[in-house]
């Protein structure tokens, strides 16, 4: 018996191999998940999804749902949703694994931060945090006996990481609207949760400025003297999907060796 036998849920975005994403699916699959994926959609649709189904073969779930989605358009969304219902007619859960700002305010610079141009500012917060609003909003037709809900932060969020500048600011914008949704949604018995990881090498952490020093940093620091792994992460999001955190919601779930108790 798997822990979400008979459940049928959401994933985005897959990027590649690497993806927090891809550790959460992979885990969500092993314990009986019916999993359906979204991808965004580059210049090059074709490769984007090649590059997708490549993660899915490496990590063994090859023939699960795959639909393009880019959260910056409410088009996008709508398609993706409307191609989930025809293919799954409800879902039990949904993961929120996307994020992005600009790689030229992401530097550990003096100054970098002050300089974030109000469009840099705005795009993040939209992909970043609004995005979790409109995708609730998009799932809640598909969750009518209600389900789960979570999305991925850092600890930027709450404490200064420097070369992490507008992404923290967004990551604490994302973590409030996950409260939020958590209280707003109580009533349809859907639970809003966030994961709070700790560095992983996944593509979009490579464009961190001083993303090798903060692997240093916490492997010296962290109570459990180590890095995580993606897997880790992908447990975590089990247990917050599936019954066994029936009376949680709108908690913040620190998977980071312990790095977030340490005050030096």
């Amino acid at each position: 018996m798997g822990l979400l036998d008979g459940k049928k849920g959401l994933i985005l975005n897959i990027a590649n191999g690497r993806s927090i994403a891809t550790h959460i699916a992979d885990n969500c699959v092993k314990q009986g998940a019916k999993c359906g994926f979204g991808f965004l959609p580059m210049d090059n649709i074709e490769k984007s999804q090649r590059r997708v189904k490549k993660a899915m073969e490496e990590f063994g779930f090859p023939n699960e749902w795959l639909h393009p989605c880019d959260v910056g358009s409410d088009e996008s969304m709508d398609r993706f949703f409307a191609a989930a219902k025809e293919q799954f007619g409800t879902i039990d859960f949904l993961v929120h694994c996307l994020a992005f700002a600009n790689r030229d305010y992401l530097k550990t610079e003096s100054g970098v931060f002050a300089s974030t141009p109000r469009e840099v500012f705005k795009q993040a917060l939209d992909i970043s945090a609004y995005s979790l609003v409109a995708l609730t909003r998009g799932a809640l037709p598909l969750m009518p006996e209600g389900g789960s809900i979570i999305a991925l932060t850092y600890l930027g969020s709450e404490k200064v990481v420097p070369g992490y500048n507008v992404m923290g600011v967004a990551k604490a914008a994302l973590e409030s609207t996950a409260r939020y949704l958590a209280y707003d949604l109580g009533g349809r018995k859907i639970r809003v949760n966030t994961i709070s990881a700790g560095p992983l090498r996944t593509l979009s952490a490579m464009a961190v400025g001083g993303i090798d020093e903060m692997f240093d940093h916490v492997a010296k620091k962290a109570p459990l003297k180590r890095n995580i792994d993606g897997d880790e992460v992908g447990k975590t999001a089990v247990y917050l999907l599936s019954d066994l955190s029936s009376g949680v919601t709108g908690e913040n779930i620190y998977v980071d060796s312990g790095f977030n108790t340490v005050g030096i």
